[in-house]
């Protein structure tokens, strides 16, 4: 059996792709896991953001911003040596996230990208069932609206 060098590596993890505007030539959610694998495949970050025809700086523009820590840390993940233990898992303090980031969180979802014999053969996706459950107890709890008790 042959080794690789990326058999060194960790393979993508689920993550959560990074809301972009949509543009053809930006990192749209596709490109971001083509990214994360071609990471995975050669190692460092100017290789794998020249395979996806964007540029290094871009990469870690987009690493770098608030709504990225899904993404920072897959990027992360898939770069750390595969004895080197388990990543914490990511904390979010759900009192802070409102109910329209818990609607996008819902309908985005994660994103995984699948890879076979070094090359992408497609991209998993998987929903936010902690973000659904979460917005479906907050929906819940709200009391009902008074009925108008008139005499009609």
């Amino acid at each position: 059996m042959v080794k690789h060098a990326y058999c060194k590596r960790r393979r993508p993890p689920f993550f959560r792709p990074v809301p972009t505007r949509s543009r053809c030539d930006g990192w749209t959610e596709t490109r971001q896991c083509l990214f994360l694998a071609e990471l995975y495949l050669s190692g460092t970050v100017s290789t794998a953001a020249r395979k996806v025809d964007m540029s290094r700086m871009s990469a870690y523009r987009l690493r770098g911003r608030p709504d990225a820590h899904s993404f920072a840390r897959a990027w992360d993940y898939v770069l750390m040596p595969p004895g080197s233990g388990r990543m914490p898992a990511e904390r979010t303090d759900w009192r802070k996230v409102t109910q329209s980031d818990l609607v996008e969180r819902v309908e985005a979802g994660f994103a995984q990208p699948v890879i076979y014999r070094g090359k992408v053969t497609a991209i998993r996706r998987k929903p936010d069932i902690s973000a659904l459950l979460r917005l479906v107890r907050r929906v819940g709890s709200k009391p009902a609206a008074p009925r108008d008790g008139g005499s009609g």
